[in-house]
């Protein structure tokens, strides 16, 4: 009876809780040869389904400076976030009690200039780049997918120069 009392609680907060805010970098390079969107994916270090760099808000950094911290920590890479989130999307992350809470994912556009051969989370993630579509197919989200797929429409729509640009 312990266990299904428990398992009760745990419901009830899980639909009492809003969702938790998390803040991710949808990291991106433009190929010099070809003018083709890349998209860098890695690997969560739970389950190893790929996703893109996020974290929990951190104090004294606004919402796109988290981002840029995030994939560097993650991913190894640097570059400026744009200010403004391209989007959101929501999923369920399991915490180390086994508990799932709904997290909601702002994210910011990161345009990558830099690669770093040390970060923090080497060696316990995969990481790929590879073309938007692509991209959008291999996350589990499906407003993730979403945000993607627009992201890159966006990207192949506009003139070069519109992204550096665009960070207001």
């Amino acid at each position: 009876m312990n266990f299904l009392n428990r398992l009760a609680a745990d419901v009830h907060l899980m639909l009492r809780r809003p969702a938790r805010m998390q803040y991710a970098a949808l990291c991106y390079r433009i190929r010099k040869k070809t003018g083709a969107l890349d998209i860098l994916l890695i690997t969560s270090r739970d389950t190893g389904r790929w996703v893109i760099p996020k974290g929990w808000p951190m104090q004294g950094k606004r919402a796109h400076e988290v981002a840029e911290r995030e994939a560097y920590e993650e991913a190894g890479v640097k570059g400026k976030a744009q200010k403004t989130a391209i989007g959101a999307y929501v999923y369920q992350k399991r915490m180390n009690h086994g508990l799932k809470i709904s997290c909601k994912v702002q994210v910011h556009a990161l345009e990558v200039d830099d690669f770093c051969k040390n970060f923090p989370e080497k060696g316990t993630r995969r990481l790929e780049w590879v073309d938007y579509k692509e991209a959008a197919s291999r996350v589990a989200e499906p407003s993730l997918k979403s945000l993607i797929l627009a992201f890159g429409e966006r990207m192949a729509a506009a003139p070069a120069s519109v992204p550096k640009s665009a960070n207001g």
